[in-house]
């Protein structure tokens, strides 16, 4: 199963789209957003996805109200535990006690964000920060595709300036 993952999209609207239009064409079978979108007007792009899209809150995400009611039962307060592909999969923001969860065994990889710096470790539990999809902090506008089958991680530099 291909994963396509962001984060910290922070209403960059360009950097959305075009993340969108890269999952679509390579296919991706679910998305996942580790929080930071910030604004509910990031729907518009986001619900273009065609597959399933899977959501966490950030600590920027501020009309938590509005966020919920347009994305309904695909954004969750984090922690949010799920299944991809045969993988048992944590999704949160902050990296709080990412180390110790990480150790823990109990998950087969944990997605998170808050960082905006791309972190992909490979072992016993495999952690993947796709960087920040806005680029407002680093210039950089990035987000990361999952093969759950083979356990190899892309990031993929979008075509977009922040």
């Amino acid at each position: 199963m291909l994963v396509g993952i962001m984060s910290d999209s922070h209403d960059n609207l360009p950097a959305i789209r075009a993340a969108v239009d890269l999952f679509h064409r390579r296919n991706v079978e679910a998305v996942l957003h580790a929080g930071d979108l910030v604004a509910p007007f990031t729907a518009k792009e986001l619900l273009r996805l065609r597959p399933p899209l899977h959501i966490v809150f950030g600590n920027n995400d501020g009309e938590r109200l509005g966020l919920k009611q347009v994305f309904g039962d695909r954004i969750h307060v984090a922690p949010y535990k799920l299944n991809l592909g045969g993988k048992n999969v944590l999704l949160l923001h902050e990296p709080d006690n990412l180390d110790a969860i990480a150790d823990s065994g109990h998950f087969d990889a944990i997605i998170y964000g808050h960082l905006h710096e791309v972190d992909i470790r490979k072992g016993r539990t495999l952690v993947i920060n796709p960087g920040e999809c806005g680029g407002w902090l680093s210039g950089r506008c990035t987000v990361a595709l999952w093969d759950t089958e083979n356990g190899s991680v892309e990031v993929v530099d979008l075509p977009v300036q922040p």
